[in-house]
C-alpha cells in the first residue's frame, strides 16, 4: 500500500472502510508547513503486507475505490 501524499486531500473516506483498521489521518511536512494526509498507523507499518493480504476486498480494495483523488495504491501481489 502506498499513499501519494501529493494527491491525498485528507478527505478520510478510506479510513473507516479499511477492514484492517490500519489507516489514519496524519501529517507530512511539505512546503514549510504540516499538511494533513492519510498515513498507515505506526503500529501497523511492519504488518502492512499481511494486513492488506487479509483484506476481504483483496483485488478490489475498498480503500482504493473510495479514494477519489487517486492517492492510494496497492503495490503488492498475493502469492499464487
Amino acid at each position: 500500500m502506498t499513499v501519494d501524499t501529493k494527491k491525498c486531500d485528507a478527505c478520510g473516506k478510506c479510513v473507516p472502510v479499511c477492514s484492517s483498521n490500519i489507516l489514519e489521518i496524519g501529517t507530512v511536512f511539505e512546503g514549510l508547513e504540516d499538511r494533513p494526509v492519510v498515513v498507515v498507523k505506526e503500529a501497523s507499518r511492519r504488518e502492512l503486507k499481511g494486513a492488506c493480504a487479509a483484506c476481504p476486498h483483496s483485488g478490489a480494495e475498498l480503500c482504493v475505490r473510495v479514494c477519489l483523488s487517486g492517492a492510494l495504491r496497492v503495490t503488492w501481489s498475493p502469492a499464487t
